[in-house]
């Protein structure tokens, strides 16, 4: 299993940026998947969920409205769309694959693979 991340960067407030994630080793529609950011002195906090099969989503308050998860089951690849960004939107951001012996919880589930993260800065 590897995921690896993009799209990061630097971004005004109120700017908009879509993180992608490719998937290998699995096909990542056959199980959830979900986004994580963590921020310089803050605890980690799950921001997406999609579901397998039927690709319905899942995101706290904090996030609701403005970001947007989603996949392509061709390219086995996740995507993260973020608009009306806030300077507290700066974090490092995680895609990950859930597993029941996973050590990061989110809405009720387990991850247990992730990737090397990818920056995002909102000034």
């Amino acid at each position: 299993v590897q995921l690896v991340e993009s799209g990061g960067g630097s971004v005004q407030a109120g700017g908009s940026l879509r993180l992608s994630c490719a998937a290998s080793g699995y096909t990542i529609s056959s199980v959830f998947m979900g986004w994580f950011r963590r921020a310089p002195g803050k605890e980690r906090e799950g921001v997406a969920i999609i579901y397998a099969g039927s690709g319905s989503t899942y995101y706290p308050d904090s996030v609701k409205g403005r970001f947007t998860i989603s996949r392509d089951n061709a390219k086995n690849t996740l995507y993260l769309q973020m608009n009306k960004l806030k300077p507290e939107d700066t974090a490092m951001y995680y895609c990950a694959k859930a597993s029941p012996s996973g050590t990061w919880t989110f809405g009720g589930h387990r991850f247990g693979n992730w990737g090397q993260g990818t920056q995002v800065t909102v000034s």
